[in-house]
């Protein structure tokens, strides 16, 4: 199909993420919801739903909620109820899952999010609840049977829905990765897609732009990373114009996306909202949020990302852009906080650690981040440079790998133990007359008028150096052996 085809459609995302709160134990038990423990080990009678057994909320869980719908400007209902979702899964040993569905905990709010283009559109949300976490199925292709491991049934999660609002695979991506630093930065998950901790769902249809009800959605559910999500809205877009195209209907179903071959595949039809028969949990009492304790909540909650690219805008003068890098991982942008405490080139700071910093850290593998020098070290380093003790290049080529791999050293042990402080009149001067005398012909042509030849000399001195010369000391120098050849002759 022609591009001008597909330009005819728009298309409609709403997203499900599913939010692993890092709470020490699940959410109506004391169980344990330590990632990688022995399968079935973190297990009790209540996760399994025994007779006579009575669940017990967990009131960190509750916070984390609220921690969320407070970064996301949702308004926090004070009076709310658990549910039962009845449907029935190999790994949910209840036969039905605790969730809310009538008073969610967070309604409404809105995420601002800025896309590639610089553009900032607004995600609406619709809600936000808690629930409780089904276990895990794990098939083997090499065997005939299944496995059940039911330690992660019972953790507590929180559901954020958005709004049927997205229009673009790279609106939902940036979507998603606002999400993840947010709940990062709020320290309620780790943001683990490959472990789990971060899932998502979405909702896809699409309908020619000058209609105005919503056509057919199909969800496609559990991808695992965030350029997943992206790939697999763009393959629904296309598969459901496609089927409109050639007159065939949209279902209504649940599929899965297939990151080998860049597809969905049918996974089973998608069932009605009465399917699932919701009525009050009896066996939880209602809880409410009161005042003072919604106060305590705010009060004690961490800055988030957005909160800080304001005030990095605002207190250090970055740009846009900037405040974007360096808030993409809270550790990074503490980090830099922590050397702008030390140091008023706070610009200089920011190149540093988007440039060199950024380049080891994208080279890290795994989740957690270790910054490789220390944040006096880098303030003093930047110090040094601006007060042209060292210049940028002998900073960046010795200096900064020195200080990597001796994190207890100093700027000024760097220069010691190197050897590299060479501005002394003496050292340079030496090296001065060394290109002078291997350039006879160009020292003529500079003293007969052309000047701009002083730039070959500069580039002559500072590769002998190699770059360890202060330019500004090399090109005074420079030019007071040249007059002083002038005037000998």
């Amino acid at each position: 199909m022609s591009t001008e085809a597909y330009s005819e459609y728009q298309l409609v995302v709403g997203l499900e993420i599913h939010i692993q709160l890092s709470t020490e134990s699940k959410l109506f038990t004391a169980e344990s919801t330590a990632y990688g423990q022995p399968p079935n080990t973190n297990v009790s009678v209540i996760t399994l739903a025994h007779p006579g057994i009575m669940p017990k909320l967990n009131k960190k869980a509750v916070e984390y909620a609220i921690r969320m719908g407070l970064a996301c400007g949702c308004d926090i209902s004070r009076y709310c109820i658990f549910d039962r979702k009845n449907y029935f899964y190999p790994d949910s040993p209840k036969g039905f899952q605790t969730t809310q569905d009538r008073t969610p905990i967070c309604i409404g709010g809105v995420v601002p999010v800025n896309l590639k283009d610089g553009e900032e559109v607004n995600v609406k949300l619709n809600r936000i609840h808690l629930e409780e976490d089904a276990g895990k199925s794990i098939h083997d292709e090499h065997s005939d049977e299944s496995f059940i491991d039911l330690n992660r049934a019972g953790v507590p999660l929180i559901e954020l829905v958005t709004e049927p609002t997205i229009h673009s695979a790279d609106e939902a991506m940036a979507f998603m990765t606002e999400i993840r630093r947010m709940v990062r930065y709020l320290e309620i998950c780790d943001g683990n897609m490959e472990q789990g901790s971060l899932r998502c769902d979405a909702n896809i249809s699409v309908r020619k732009k000058s209609d105005t009800e919503l056509g057919k959605k199909v969800e496609v559910k559990n991808m695992n990373s965030i350029r997943n999500v992206g790939r697999a809205i763009k393959h629904e877009f296309k598969r459901q114009i496609n089927l409109v195209e050639e007159g065939k209907p949209i279902i209504t179903e649940t599929r899965l996306y297939d990151a080998n071959t860049g597809t969905t595949f049918s996974m089973r039809t998608k069932e009605e909202l009465n399917d699932y028969r919701y009525f009050p949990e009896p066996d939880l009492s209602p809880f409410e949020v009161t005042e003072d304790w919604l106060n305590e909540i705010r009060l004690s909650m961490p800055a988030t990302p957005r909160q800080l690219r304001s005030r990095f805008v605002e207190e250090y003068g970055l740009s846009v852009y900037d405040t974007e890098v360096l808030t993409s991982e809270k550790e990074v942008a503490a980090f830099f906080e922590e050397v702008c405490e030390k140091t008023t080139h706070y610009k200089q700071v920011a190149n540093w650690v988007m440039g060199p910093i950024k380049s080891i850290l994208n080279e890290q593998e795994g989740d957690e981040i270790t910054i490789p020098i220390a944040p006096e070290q880098l303030s003093e380093l930047v110090e040094a440079v601006e007060n042209k003790k060292i210049n940028s290049s002998l900073a960046g080529k010795q200096v900064f790998p020195y200080l990597v791999n001796n994190t207890n050293k100093t700027v000024s042990d760097a220069i010691s133990e190197l050897k590299i402080d060479i501005s002394g009149q003496d050292d340079i001067s030496d090296i001065i007359l060394e290109v002078l005398g291997a350039f006879p012909e160009k020292v003529k042509a500079y003293q007969n008028g052309k000047k701009n030849l002083m730039g070959m000399f500069m580039g002559e001195v500072m590769k002998k150096t190699e770059g360890a010369a202060n330019p500004q000391k090399a090109n005074e120098l420079l030019r007071d052996a040249l007059d002083k050849k002038e005037k000998e002759e």
